[in-house]
């Protein structure tokens, strides 16, 4: 149950029988040759497929995250990280006082994980209120799958190329890009990041073939769906 498609009377019902609900976070940063939505369309895609069977309602990505180092490619938006945790938890709070009880958090950028401690200072003050973070991309059996295709893989790269974050008419490299020596990106600045790793593929090849692609989704969204089934006593 997407909320972008449902009345206020659905999600009532829903309640009448079930507290859960999900509430993916994405970004708007760069990511080379790939939509700069990148983060929001996998979070949201991924926790719409697991809940599809399940009827679970999934609330719109939170298009805007943590992404300062990024600041000097044009199109990238950041937020402070006490908006953003206030932001959150707003949020929380807001399904705490409709209904849900039990929030599945798809997070699909790593920069949001400095906001993980606001879900357990949310469970702290409200009673009988549970909160899951679940890093969809980096969950073990999902990395797995992505590192058993090919072990060369990092933000930008082919393992965020899907169907539904390539761009028509934007071809990608061919070839496979080194990894960006990862030690030096965190003493710079967001110009000294840039001049770093150019393009913004932080490392791999640009694209696989969808039928590879397919498997880890595949992978993905039963990993996800774990979470909303798993015994939340």
């Amino acid at each position: 149950m997407r909320i972008s498609e449902s009345t206020w009377f659905e999600v009532e019902t829903w309640l009448e029988r079930d507290d859960r609900c999900i509430l993916p976070l994405g970004s708007t940063e760069q990511h080379a040759h790939l939509s700069l939505s990148v983060d929001s369309i996998l979070s949201e895609k991924v926790a719409a497929d697991a809940a599809e069977p399940l009827g679970v309602p999934v609330f719109p990505a939170v298009a805007y995250g943590l992404t300062p180092y990024f600041m000097a490619f044009p199109g990238t938006v950041t937020l402070r990280l006490a908006t953003y945790a206030a932001l959150v938890r707003d949020i929380l709070d807001s399904l705490y006082a409709t209904g849900f009880r039990r929030v599945l958090i798809v997070n699909g950028h790593g920069g949001n994980s400095p906001v993980q401690p606001v879900t357990m200072e949310w469970m702290q003050d409200h009673p009988g209120a549970r909160c899951r973070f679940h890093d969809w991309w980096r969950a073990p059996q999902t990395w797995a799958a992505v590192q058993a295709t090919d072990p060369v893989a990092s933000h930008a790269s082919w393992m965020e190329n899907f169907p539904w974050t390539r761009l028509p008419g934007r071809p990608v490299p061919q070839e496979q890009k080194p990894f960006v020596p990862f030690d030096k990106l965190r003493d710079r600045n967001a110009a000294g990041v840039r001049a770093l790793i150019g393009d913004g593929n932080y490392g791999g090849v640009y694209q696989k073939p969808d039928e590879d692609m397919a498997r880890i989704w595949e992978v993905a969204v039963a990993e996800t769906r774990a979470q909303l089934e798993g015994d939340w006593a």
